[in-house]
């Protein structure tokens, strides 16, 4: 990517700074190669509660500190948990940025998960995993997960279970960091119009003191897939129905022209394909989308969309047959030439987003050691043919090889 300022602390600490003259806010973010799937049996959602701990308190700050720290100068303090990641990431006024990136360095590595905390937030927790279980919407992709990935790391609830949530205690938090945290796997990422010299400076101030950890781990790799079918009811009024099966990893050279095809299929645009089957020409959707989620060694391309139960069976059988005609025509140099357009426009204005720029630029920097640039990217997607697009459609697009999960209302 254009006009990077790398550098690694003597701890393996990575960090990568673009300067953007055009705006007043820092976004900074501490990325860490920790997810939900290298827990144990018995952690299965402690990665997620580790994540909620770091506002709790620190040996330097109380949780209302924290709280109060951004927020009373007009900024915002954030986190997320994945499969594969956690992120601490926090936006601040430029003349801010040294308290934004000593809070992000101190919640990320000098939390002390006091007893009382951890009694309140697994409350939390909890009413957290009860909302989210009546959102059908949000539920069945994390349940097609594991009807995809079964008992293998990448198919359990991040949330983890009401069981394994009421165990943790101060010191499984500890274990679990002690056992997955290597400083060589942390990037820190920064998107601003602060100079590189004082991201450095305040780096080696608030970082450089953290002690390089190293561990051994191996994740566990997905392999002997099989397709299964599940359908349940639930208390919703409409069908949900998710489907799909896994794909290529985040360093398959084939990925982009796999973001292009499923863009095309049933990306972020109105013009879809699937959206203008089913809800433009019959009108049997509100939303129909299409994704691609690329991890270190697999992949996940799923369909998702709800609709009245007397419009299931017809909306399958669109949405297969759109699938069918990417399997069986190749584009037309039209087509192919307004799929590219759409694409570089997208990427265009994802790149002027910079708090997500900040943390593609974190993200990509862990899991591929590189940050392509705009040119990069836009040379793969015009240098891409129909041909490529057909034969990956007739690679992943196979309706045998896909597993569904379908909620019916109950009533």
């Amino acid at each position: 990517m254009d006009k990077l300022f790398q550098f690694t602390l003597e701890n393996g600490i990575r960090v990568v700074h673009k300067q953007v003259a055009t705006t007043q806010i820092l976004h900074g973010g501490i990325i860490l190669d920790v997810g939900s799937r290298d827990e144990l049996p018995e952690e299965h959602g402690i990665a997620h509660f580790w994540e909620h701990m770091a506002f709790k308190g620190t040996r330097r700050r109380k949780a209302y500190h924290i709280i109060n720290s951004l927020d009373s100068v007009g900024g915002e303090l954030n986190a997320y948990t994945t499969k594969e990641k956690i992120c601490f990431y926090a936006s601040v006024l430029d003349r801010f940025a040294e308290r934004g990136i000593s809070l992000l360095a101190d919640i990320t590595f000098d939390s002390i998960f006091p007893d009382k905390q951890i009694e309140k937030e697994r409350q939390v927790i909890l009413e957290e995993m009860a909302m989210y279980r009546d959102t059908p919407e949000d539920a069945i992709q994390d349940d097609f997960d594991h009807i995809v990935f079964k008992d293998h790391g990448l198919g359990h609830n991040i949330l983890g279970s009401k069981d394994t949530i009421r165990s943790f205690q101060r010191d499984d938090f500890n274990a679990f960091i002690n056992r997955n945290l290597d400083t060589s796997r942390v990037v820190v990422s920064f998107v601003g119009n602060v100079p590189a010299k004082r991201i450095k400076y305040f780096c080696e101030k608030y970082l450089s003191d953290i002690p390089s950890t190293s561990t051994f781990r191996k994740r566990t790799p997905f392999h002997d897939y099989q397709p299964d079918h599940s359908l349940t009811h639930r208390d919703i009024q409409q069908a949900h129905h998710a489907m799909g099966c896994p794909a290529y990893a985040i360093d398959d050279p084939r990925r982009t022209i796999f973001t292009m095809l499923v863009s095309l299929l049933g990306g972020a645009s109105m013009n879809t394909r699937l959206n203008m089957a089913l809800r433009e020409k019959l009108g049997y959707v509100y939303t129909v989308e299409a994704n691609y989620a690329p991890m270190t060694d697999a992949g996940l391309f799923s369909i998702f969309f709800a609709t009245d139960e007397r419009h299931l069976e017809r909306s399958k059988r669109v949405i297969n047959r759109e699938m069918k005609r990417l399997k069986d025509s190749k584009l037309g140099s039209r087509q192919l030439h307004g799929l590219k357009d759409m694409m570089m426009g997208q990427m265009a204005m994802a790149e002027e987003q910079h708090a997500g720029l900040m943390l593609m630029m974190g993200r990509s920097l862990l899991d591929l050691n590189r940050i392509d640039s705009f040119q990069e990217l836009v040379t793969k997607i015009e240098h891409t043919t129909s041909m490529e697009i057909l034969t990956l459609a007739n690679d992943i697009f196979l309706e045998e090889q896909f597993s569904a999960l379908t909620y019916l209302p109950s009533n």
